[in-house]
């Protein structure tokens, strides 16, 4: 496999007089003939740069008035501060750091910036693109991010979730898979699952699969932590999953192969495909917020992203302070508006033949999440769909389940009315009942467990969890439905700074947070070691802070970084047996 060495691009090139002129501190610095925006921090004779671009969301930086300092910068969307000296963000605290550009004299003494690139790894090995017979190339929309591809002779499967909550119980699927999703998942020649959130990495849908078929062949990005890290605890028996490093052009046949890409903002645990047919590209950014770091494909055939947003807690599980309904109604559709346009850019930019608007179709549908369903509105993919006709002649494809996109009769012919084959008449589209039983029991059976007669389990839990040295403390609190305190739960403190449980909140100054978690989630999280993305993601907690500050070192480790293999409760209850 023949990768490609690293190249450096020149972005910026300032005469002597212009740098004379850089002041201590921080400058804001345009390449006038690019349009491209860069900030360059001066502290005596040093100089450090990068992009003016924000990690979070691509938002602009400006001056930051409340830092007295002079050095750190605010972002226009969401307030995220980066300090420039240190190249780190400082709200949300101890997060990202920004990818830093080389700086660099020349002989006549012009400034340099330079960007280190391993260039686009799939200009590796290129193949023109073939023409393809009418049927050769088939994309099926299952549900949510499931697509079903036909290439050629071979069947590729992106992300199943056909089956069962993702997130505790708190998303439940909007749309009715085809009823023969079984059959098509056990036909195929590979699967490929981008993340391990549970609406990509669904286990009981997985678990139907490996009753058919344990041997399917999986692929996955080699991501920090596991996409398949809770495997062995799942009970799931799956025997053929293949990890791949990113940037690499896997073959399977002599017409196909897939690449596997990074996410820039969490390369931990996200990453994107392109799937290559005949020298026809199909780009799938799946939830990557910057996939790739930014970099990608242009002008491919197919491109399919997430666009609805609502994917996270923020901000209706959150009460207190400034968290009015007002203030959350309003915030929501900011949002939601931001993300739309963000993805319609997205897609100007990168001029795919047809864009596919997915990922984002799942409902709050559980009776008790009734007030989520209502406040956390999602954005609709035929809006996307029209913003991008408006600026651009990509053609446009909003997913129904069992729908059919044939790739080369829309290359050909957009307008032919077989490009997309309809699901029959009659075909419900949209879910209106869902099994919640049997997926409440195992749940609640957690609730009764022996683990929870003693009151150690909490010291047991935090010290296995191995967060600490962080000024925050936290008040949890177990609930019943309505978030009103449990009768007989449990309901204590935990100070991060020593890891301490105390009584009551202590002297000094701490930040502090209050967690109220459903009984039934939050025991379940706790005995079998789970991420708290099922917590926070999944609507189970509700939040009060004070400061109104998002603890980012706190949250990710929760959410990204508890250990590998679950507490050891055999040893716990032998020894209070």
């Amino acid at each position: 496999m023949g990768s490609i060495e690293q190249t450096a691009e020149l972005l910026l090139c300032l005469s002597p007089t212009e740098v004379a002129s850089l002041k201590e501190g921080i400058n804001f610095v345009r390449n006038k003939s690019t349009g491209k925006d860069y900030i360059l921090y001066k502290s005596k004779s040093h100089l450090r740069a990068c992009k003016n671009m924000c990690k979070h969301q691509g938002g602009l930086f400006i001056k930051d008035i409340e830092d007295l300092d002079g050095r750190s910068v605010r972002c226009t969307k969401h307030n995220w501060k980066l300090d420039v000296s240190t190249m780190k963000y400082i709200n949300p605290p101890g997060s990202f750091c920004q990818d830093e550009l080389v700086v660099e004299k020349s002989e006549e003494n012009e400034l340099l910036l330079l960007e280190l690139n391993p260039p686009n790894p799939w200009d590796s090995e290129p193949r023109p693109p073939e023409d393809l017979a009418f049927g050769e190339v088939q994309i099926t929309y299952l549900t949510h991010a499931c697509m079903d591809l036909k290439l050629g002779d071979k069947r590729m499967v992106f992300d199943p979730w056909l089956t069962g909550p993702a997130f505790a119980r708190g998303w439940w699927l909007l749309h009715e898979p085809p009823s023969d999703w079984l059959e098509r998942l056990c036909r195929a020649d590979l699967i490929y699952i981008s993340h391990m959130h549970s609406d990509h990495l669904s286990y009981p849908t997985l678990k139907k699969l490996a009753g058919r078929r344990p041997d399917i062949p999986i692929y996955v990005g080699k991501t920090e932590r596991p996409v398949f890290w809770n495997l062995n605890q799942s009970g799931v028996q799956l025997t053929n999953i293949n990890v791949v490093p990113f940037g690499i052009w896997q073959q399977v046949d002599k017409n196909l192969r897939f690449m596997i890409l990074m996410d820039g903002v969490h390369p931990e645990m996200d990453t994107c495909i392109i799937v290559e047919y005949k020298g026809h590209k199909i780009l799938n950014t799946v939830d990557c917020t910057r996939p790739n770091g930014g970099r990608l494909p242009v002008k491919v055939d197919l491109m399919m992203s997430d666009f609805a947003g609502g994917a996270s807690g923020f901000p209706m599980t959150f009460s207190g302070g400034k968290f009015t309904e007002e203030w959350k109604a309003q915030f929501i559709k900011t949002e939601r508006k931001k993300l739309l346009n963000y993805k319609a850019r997205l897609v100007k930019d990168l001029q795919p033949r047809i864009y596919c608007p997915f990922a984002g179709y799942f409902v709050e549908a559980h009776p008790s999440d009734k007030y989520i369903k209502e406040t956390n509105i999602k954005n609709d993919p035929d809006e996307l769909n029209s913003l991008i006709k408006k600026n651009s002649d990509v053609l446009t494809w909003t997913p129904r389940p069992g729908a059919t996109l044939d790739l080369g009769r829309m290359l050909k012919d957009p307008t032919d009315s077989k490009g997309i084959i309809e699901p029959p008449e009659g075909t419900k589209i949209y879910k209106d009942s869902w099994d919640f039983g049997p997926y409440l029991k195992i749940l609640n059976a957690a609730v009764g467990d022996e683990i929870f007669h003693h009151s150690s389990w909490i010291k047991e839990y935090f010290t296995w969890a191995g967060f600490k040295d962080y000024n925050l403390v936290v008040r949890m609190i177990e609930t019943d439905e309505d978030f009103s305190p449990f009768p007989g739960g449990y309901d204590y403190l935990v100070d991060f700074l020593d890891l301490s449980f105390p009584k009551e909140r202590p002297s000094r100054e701490h930040p502090y947070e209050e967690i109220r978690s459903r009984v039934d989630v939050i025991r379940h999280v706790v005995k079998n070691g789970l991420l708290w993305d099922d917590l926070y993601i999944g609507f189970q907690t509700r939040l009060q802070r004070d400061p109104d500050i998002y603890h980012h070192l706190f949250w990710n480790h929760f959410q990204i970084k508890l250990p590998l293999t679950p507490p050891d409760w055999k040893s716990f209850l032998m020894y209070h047996g």
